[in-house]
């Protein structure tokens, strides 16, 4: 295996993701592979309706340096979606010729598909390139308009029948789509000794006590009404704090969260992440319990392990399974009580509890998917269709 294609849910940025660690560690493992990161499209009419500024798409260029990698072994795609499916049927299939002449411009003529986007199913048609699909999240249960729902149902049809590989990387998504066809299960990791190595405390980090959120803010997962009932909670206690991108939630939410103190620091560099999450009184879950939350695995459950700092979750999937004395997992309606007891029983001078024998670290899930890439390699290409 020399080359892949990886179609992403998410652009590659500062706040790394599942998709962003695997490939380092892969790249770092095996100096003959060669990868194109396919970023979301685009959208410069739909980044115009929110009263963004429009742009249009970064095209073919290298990645950001990453240690250990060579930065032309390397790079990024964004292509440009001029406009809406509902507007232009063949929107698809002209991103998939984008992203095809990307590839053979880094001469990548026969390359592995590594799908995690499922509207690369597109892509997949096209090419007929052998292909693994890593599902990270049950789509087909999360709240979507009808439209997108059938494209959804569609595009997951097509992969599950036509991919060589399939890779879930939760217990639930094991059970769910193994049941239509064979998978592997990956979960998600953490690199411990980074987690464990001592960090300052972070400049913008308030001072007292302070309960602590890292991850994206989207109505998805995360439960708006729940943190501002908590700061309620706190309030005189301790600071709410959120690390982390905000996406699709209402002014008006962000307003009333932050009357209530609660202060929303954005995007941080994930190199930084460690230093928040050690620096940190309590580390907060205040996720919906849903289906499509019962198919994640967050990677936050492994980060906040690895700093052993006390945690407070609503009881979704990793975080209600956990047994450890300083997890605690409890109903959305005794969320707010229990962070205010843990802000007041917590000690930022105790040290964080003995590392866990059973966190799985990137390097060892680099590894798996390492297997499922090289099976997926071998397969016969699918033909185009």
């Amino acid at each position: 295996m020399t080359d892949v294609v990886v179609a992403s849910l998410e652009a590659w940025d500062a706040v790394w993701r599942r998709n962003q660690y695997l490939i380092t560690e892969l790249l770092r493992a095996d100096p003959g592979l060669r990868v194109l990161f396919v970023e979301p499209a685009a959208d410069p009419l739909h980044s115009l309706s929110r009263g963004w500024r429009p742009r249009r798409g970064r095209g073919l260029r290298r990645a950001p340096e990453v240690a250990g990698v060579d930065r032309d072994r390397l790079w990024l795609y964004q292509p440009t979606k001029l406009l809406p499916r509902r507007l232009d049927p063949r929107a698809d299939r002209r991103l998939s010729r984008a992203t095809v002449a990307a590839a053979r411009r880094l001469a990548m003529a026969a390359p592995v598909l590594w799908v995690n986007d499922p509207a690369a199913a597109n892509l997949l048609r096209a090419t007929g390139w052998p292909a693994l699909y890593d599902v990270t999240d049950d789509w087909l249960v999360a709240d979507r308009t009808d439209d997108e729902h059938r494209r959804l149902v569609s595009d997951e049809a097509i992969l599950l029948d036509r991919c060589a590989q399939v890779v879930v990387c939760s217990p639930a998504l094991a059970t769910s789509k193994g049941a239509h066809r064979e998978v592997r299960l990956v979960t998600n990791a953490v690199d411990v000794d980074r987690y464990r190595a001592r960090h300052d405390r972070p400049a913008d980090l308030p001072t007292g006590p302070v309960a602590l959120y890292v991850g994206t803010v989207h109505p998805d997962r995360f439960d708006v009404p729940l943190l501002a009932a908590t700061a309620q909670a706190v309030h005189g206690t301790g600071t709410l704090v959120v690390v982390g991108p905000v996406v699709d939630v209402a002014r008006d939410d962000l307003a009333e969260l932050a009357r209530l103190g609660v202060r929303c620091l954005g995007a941080r560099d994930w190199e930084s992440v460690p230093a928040y999450l050690q620096h940190s009184d309590v580390l907060l879950v205040p996720h919906l319990v849903n289906a499509f939350t019962d198919s994640l695995d967050p990677i936050k459950l492994y980060e906040y392990l690895a700093v052993g700092r006390p945690v407070v979750s609503t009881p979704v999937a990793g975080f209600r399974e956990r047994t450890d004395a300083h997890v605690r997992a409890v109903e959305s309606a005794d969320f707010p009580d229990a962070v205010r007891d843990a802000l007041l029983g917590s000690r930022q001078d105790v040290p964080p509890v003995a590392a866990l024998a059973d966190v799985p670290t990137w390097s060892g899930q680099a590894a798996l998917m390492a297997e499922a890439l090289a099976a997926t390699a071998a397969s016969r290409p699918t033909r185009p269709r």
